[in-house]
C-alpha cells in the first residue's frame, strides 16, 4: 500500500477527515463547551421566550421548549465531549433538547435566527462577563494604591528622568500616577465593554429574517444596552474585538512599566520595598535570598496577555467584511486567556501592594544624594535674587559639577563654599538658611504645591477627591453587577 493509500484510508473519504477533527474540531468544540455553554443556553431562553410572546409558536410550545432547555443546561460541562456525529457543540446540545421534547419540537427552536447571529451574542456575551470581571480586579487594585498612597504623602523618594536621579519626590505622588494611569485604563475597558454589550440577535444569517421577530425583547432579556441596528454590521463587524483588545493591550503596557519599577525598588542596591513574606521565594542554594517572584510572574503574564491580546487583533487584520471563521471559534479563546492573564496580574499586584513595606528613612536618605535638589537652587536665585533662569541654571550646573567631580554631595558643602562659586557668576550670597532649604528634600517636596504637585497638602487633597469619586464608581459597577445578575436569574427561573 503506498504512503497515499495508507494516508487516506486513516483519514477517510468523506467529511470530515481525520485530521480536520482531531486539528479542529476537537480543539473548537472543547473551546465552545469550556467558554460558551452558559451563554449558549441563555440564548435559547430569550429567543424562545421571545417567539412565543410573538405568537410565531404558540404557549405549550414554548413552555415545553424552555423545560428542555433547562434539563440540558444542567448536564456536567467538563463530561461533555466530542462526538463525530455531530459538527459543533450547537448541534449536538440541539439533538440533546430533542432527546428530551422531540427533534420536532426542538428543531422550532432555532425559527428566525442563524448561527451567525448567535455566535456573534454568545462571543458578546462572554466578552462582557470578562470585561466586568477584570473590572472589578482593577477598581480593587486602585483601592490598594489609594490606600498606600494616603500612607506616604510624606516618604520621600528619588524621582527619576531617562532613568537617573532628577528631583526629590513622595511615594504617596508617584501611587497617585500609578493610579490616574489605572483610571484611564478602566475607562478604556469600560469603553469596550460599551462596544460589546450590545445586541445581534435578530440579524440571522446576515439579512435579519422573515419572521415577525422582536429584536429589543431579546435585547433586554440579556441585558444587552441596545442593539446593533443593522444586521449586515451585526456579523461583519469585528471592532467589538479589537477594541477590547485595544484596551486589555494599553492596560497591560501600563502596568508592565510600573511593575519594572517595583522590580528595581525591591533589589538591595535599591532597598527601598520591603515585600512580604508570602509572596517572595527563598533560593533552593542561597538562603540569605528573598525572591520577588510574585512581582516577576506579574511582570511576564502581563506581557502573556497583551500577546494574547495581539493575537486577536491580528487575526482581524486583512480579513473580509462579514462572516469569516477568523473573528470566530479560533479567535475568542486568546481574548478569554488574556482577560484571564490580565486578572491574574491585578490579583497579585493587589495582594504585593496591600502588604507592602517600605523604608522610608533609606528613601528620604537616598532623596538626598545626586545633587537631585539643585533645581530649587536655580529657582531661589531666580525667584528671590532676580536673577535670569538662565543664567541661575548656569550657576546650578557649575555647583552640580564640581560636586560630582569631588566626589561629593550637595548637602556636604560648606554655605561660604558655595557663596564662593556663586559670586563667579553674580554678586550675591546665600544664607545658611536658604541653602539648608535648597538641599532639603523635604522642602524641596513642599514648596511644589502648583496643583497636581508633590507636596503633602496637595497629594491629600488628590487622594480625598479620587477615594471619594472611585467610592462612586465601585457603587455603580457594584449595581451594574447585581442588575446583571438578576436579569439572568430572572431568564434562568422564566416561567410561561
Amino acid at each position: 500500500m503506498s504512503r497515499l493509500e495508507e494516508f487516506i484510508k486513516n483519514e477517510g473519504t468523506a467529511f470530515p477527515g481525520k485530521t480536520y477533527v482531531d486539528e479542529l474540531l476537537k480543539p473548537v468544540f472543547n473551546d465552545q463547551r469550556d467558554y460558551l455553554f452558559h451563554a449558549m443556553f441563555d440564548i435559547h431562553r430569550a429567543h424562545v421566550i421571545m417567539l412565543e410572546e410573538q405568537n410565531i409558536i404558540d404557549t405549550d410550545e414554548a413552555r415545553e421548549m424552555l423545560r428542555g432547555i433547562n434539563k440540558v443546561a444542567k448536564a456536567d460541562v467538563s463530561q461533555i465531549m466530542y462526538q463525530p456525529q455531530f459538527e459543533d457543540l450547537f448541534f449536538m446540545m440541539e439533538a440533546k433538547i430533542g432527546e428530551e421534547i422531540g427533534s420536532e419540537l426542538a428543531g422550532k427552536i432555532h425559527i428566525g435566527r442563524s448561527r451567525n447571529d448567535m455566535g456573534v451574542a454568545m462571543y458578546r456575551l462572554v466578552l462582557r462577563g470578562h470585561l466586568l470581571e477584570l473590572l472589578g480586579n482593577a477598581y480593587r487594585l486602585s483601592e490598594a494604591l489609594l490606600d498606600q498612597a494616603d500612607q506616604h504623602t510624606e516618604t520621600y523618594i528619588t524621582g527619576y528622568t531617562h532613568t537617573q536621579p532628577a528631583q526629590p519626590t513622595t511615594l504617596g505622588h508617584y501611587l497617585l500616577a500609578v493610579y490616574d494611569v489605572l483610571q484611564r485604563d478602566i475607562k478604556r475597558l469600560w469603553a469596550a465593554y460599551e462596544t460589546v454589550n450590545q445586541s445581534s440577535l435578530g440579524a440571522a444569517a446576515l439579512t435579519t429574517t422573515g419572521f415577525p421577530i422582536c429584536r429589543a425583547r431579546t435585547c433586554e432579556l440579556l441585558g444587552f444596552d441596545k442593539m446593533i441596528e443593522n444586521s449586515y454590521d451585526c456579523i461583519g463587524g469585528a471592532d467589538y474585538l479589537l477594541e477590547t483588545s485595544s484596551a486589555l493591550m494599553t492596560c497591560m503596557v501600563n502596568t508592565g512599566r510600573w511593575i519594572q519599577d517595583f522590580l528595581q525598588h525591591v533589589t538591595r542596591e535599591f532597598g527601598s520595598f520591603y515585600v512580604a513574606d508570602p509572596y517572595v521565594q527563598v533560593s533552593s542554594i542561597m538562603p540569605q535570598k528573598r525572591n520577588p517572584v510574585s512581582i516577576e510572574h506579574s511582570r511576564s503574564i502581563a506581557s502573556s496577555a497583551y500577546g494574547e491580546a495581539l493575537a486577536a487583533m491580528n487575526m482581524i487584520h486583512n480579513t473580509p467584511f462579514g462572516d469569516i471563521v477568523d473573528t470566530e471559534d479560533d479567535l475568542q479563546p486568546h481574548l478569554y486567556r488574556a482577560f484571564t492573564n490580565a486578572g491574574r496580574v491585578m490579583k497579585l499586584m493587589y495582594a504585593v501592594i496591600t502588604t507592602l513595606k517600605v523604608n522610608g528613612e533609606h528613601t528620604k536618605k537616598m532623596a538626598r544624594k545626586s545633587c537631585i535638589t539643585i533645581t530649587e537652587l536655580a529657582d531661589t536665585l531666580a525667584r528671590d535674587y532676580g536673577i535670569s533662569f538662565r543664567k541661575a541654571h548656569s550657576i546650578a550646573s557649575f555647583i552640580s559639577k564640581k560636586t560630582t567631580g569631588a566626589g561629593k554631595e550637595l548637602y556636604e558643602w560648606k554655605i561660604d563654599e558655595i557663596n564662593e562659586m556663586i559670586s563667579g557668576f553674580v554678586d550675591v550670597s546665600l544664607t545658611e538658611e536658604e541653602w539648608k532649604k535648597i538641599i532639603s528634600p523635604e522642602y524641596f517636596v513642599e514648596i511644589r504645591s502648583i496643583q497636581g504637585g508633590p507636596s503633602p497638602k496637595e497629594a491629600a487633597r488628590m487622594i480625598g477627591e479620587r477615594k471619594q469619586k472611585l467610592g462612586l464608581q465601585k457603587n455603580d459597577y457594584s449595581n451594574l453587577v447585581e442588575e446583571l445578575n438578576n436579569r439572568r436569574n430572572k431568564l434562568v427561573g422564566y416561567t410561561i
